[in-house]
């Protein structure tokens, strides 16, 4: 996780104090960084393991969700995209589902079986990372494609599931939902994690002739 947090932070270091200060002071990248600040509220809401904690992480996992749609939308409406902007959003999705999905499982929501997902999810998230840092060292962008964003999409309708299946009536149905929906969106991060690859491959090769 150092690696996912530092990175974006090599490249403000070359900005001056100004533009160090308006690439982050802008609302799209404000509700960026109020994704990230709310995971901590998640997790200590989910360890209380009770009816009032279960939805009031959800309630703090559903501002995350809407952040995550309004601060891109906001940008492209606003003209405020930046560089800072483009780092930290995947950035902070890799936060958010790799926390609560760890959550769930010290939780035991998430078992035997089920842990395959979660372990899929999170090394896919590390690697690709760890691709956009080597990339980097070739000038070369690797920015979400919308596979990557159906992705998130799916991790996140499963999350929301699994958060909160012990407080709902239907529990057993709401925990299948969640972990089919964990399976589906499994398997759409490990095919946009390969499209990436291909992609980040043929770019290798085309900087170096």
């Amino acid at each position: 996780m150092e690696l996912v947090l530092l990175w974006p932070w090599r490249f403000i270091h070359f900005l001056t104090p100004k533009a160090k200060y308006m690439a982050i002071h802008t609302i799209p990248n404000l509700l960026t960084l109020l994704r990230i600040l709310v995971i901590p509220g998640i997790v200590f809401s989910l360890y209380r393991q009770s009816f009032l904690g279960d939805w009031l992480a959800f309630s703090f996992y559903v501002v995350a969700c809407i952040t995550d749609f309004f601060d891109g939308y906001l940008a492209r409406a606003m003209r405020q995209t930046s560089m800072i902007g483009r780092f930290l959003d995947p950035i902070a999705d890799k936060l958010l589902v790799s926390t609560v999905l760890i959550t769930c499982v010290g939780l035991e929501r998430l078992v035997v079986w089920n842990l395959i997902p979660v372990i899929l999810i999170v090394c896919r998230e590390i690697f690709i990372s760890g691709l956009r840092e080597f990339l980097a060292d070739y000038q070369i962008r690797m920015p979400v494609s919308k596979l990557g964003k159906l992705k998130t999409t799916a991790q996140m309708l499963a999350l929301g599931f699994l958060m909160t299946y012990p407080s709902t009536p239907s529990a057993w149905m709401m925990y299948e939902v969640g972990v089919a929906l964990l399976w589906i969106s499994t398997i759409v991060t490990i095919w946009s994690g390969v499209t990436y690859m291909k992609s980040a491959f043929h770019q290798t090769n085309k900087a170096h002739h």
